[in-house]
């Protein structure tokens, strides 16, 4: 029985060390930040996603264009750059249904990706391609004769493979941009596969926006896979990859708390007014009957009341026992 293939790599100490730090950031982001994955910050961070994967590509649509776009409004953009949105929307929503190493589904996915932006989209390509960049050849793609085999051999090898998800998800993303299965669509299809990877490994990475911080280093993004192709193996795209998912990682925890925090404040605000409707109408209640009224801690209420105080909004008249509240604006 032929040996089936296998993708050439290199583990590195570095590599081994990405794997750990991201598996440890991860424990802690799932323990605290990855509770408060709110749908709407789940929805945040998708458009997030495709505004970057796309921008990749060249479409020029920004974040807001693009969430107006998918809530329905009308936009000014080219139709193209409209579809292109509305079909990754389309794509990512499905990723539960698609089995990372399914070849009919690698083609589903294709053809909701590119549907009306090519001509056979689901399909794969039936000529030659070369990548260019300023007129200037920087990958001349296998045979489209060779796609259906060698997707199949990596299919096959992602099926099997004893990798961690972590490094085989990278180097699966480097070998799919090798083959470019495609007649357009392989970088984004090739970043959609990768999170389709890694949230069968840990579901919460579905809604990891890793493409933002490609996007911010999109030259270095298209150097790792340069240099790659240079060696002749993953190493040094996956060393880039990892490094992304480290920090897309760190941006997503920063800006959960942050959304958090926001969210907090924006509670005790209204936990302040409810202190002071309630004093207003009856100024002789106590921090633990507030407490009660508002389903809340005494220990929370307490810390309301003193800023209340600390702002002017509300005085003490009289003791703690037989006194009352005083209420200001």
């Amino acid at each position: 029985m032929p040996r089936r293939y296998e993708p050439p790599l290199t583990l590195t100490a570095p590599m081994l060390s990405s794997v750990a730090a991201i598996s440890e950031q991860l424990g802690r982001w799932s323990v605290t930040e990855g509770a408060r994955l709110t749908p709407q910050l789940r929805r945040e961070n998708r458009i997030r996603t495709i505004q970057a994967s796309l921008a990749i590509e060249n479409n020029t649509l920004s974040v807001e264009q693009v969430t107006a776009v998918l809530v329905g409004k009308r936009v000014l953009g080219l139709p193209r750059e409209i579809r292109e949105v509305r079909n990754a929307f389309a794509a990512y929503e499905q990723l539960e249904a698609w089995q990372p190493a399914s070849a009919d589904n690698l083609l589903a996915a294709h053809g909701v990706l590119m549907a009306g932006l090519v001509d056979r989209p689901g399909h794969y390509r039936s000529g030659d391609v070369g990548i260019y960049r300023d007129q200037k050849l920087l990958h001349m793609a296998p045979q489209a004769r060779r796609v259906p085999k060698l997707i199949d051999d990596l299919l096959h090898w992602l099926a099997h493979t004893e990798l961690h998800a972590l490094i085989a998800s990278c180097v699966f993303h480097y070998e799919f941009e090798f083959i470019h299965p495609f007649e357009d669509g392989n970088g984004r299809m090739g970043r959609l596969w990768q999170t389709l990877i890694l949230s069968r490994w840990q579901p919460v990475l579905a809604w990891l926006p890793v493409e933002t911080v490609i996007r911010a280093r999109q030259v270095e993004y298209y150097s790792a896979l340069a240099a790659a192709d240079k060696v002749g193996e993953a190493t040094p795209f996956v060393l880039f990859m990892l490094d992304a998912l480290r920090a897309a990682m760190a941006e997503a925890s920063v800006a959960s708390t942050k959304k958090a925090a926001k969210g907090s404040e924006k509670g005790s605000d209204k936990s302040s007014e409810k202190i002071l409707s309630l004093l207003r109408r009856s100024p002789q209640l106590s921090a633990r009957e507030l407490a009660d009224k508002l389903r809340l801690t005494p220990r929370a209420v307490e810390k309301q009341i003193a800023t209340l105080r600390k702002a002017g909004r509300l005085r003490r008249i009289g003791p703690a026992k037989g006194g009352h509240w005083e209420t200001r604006g």
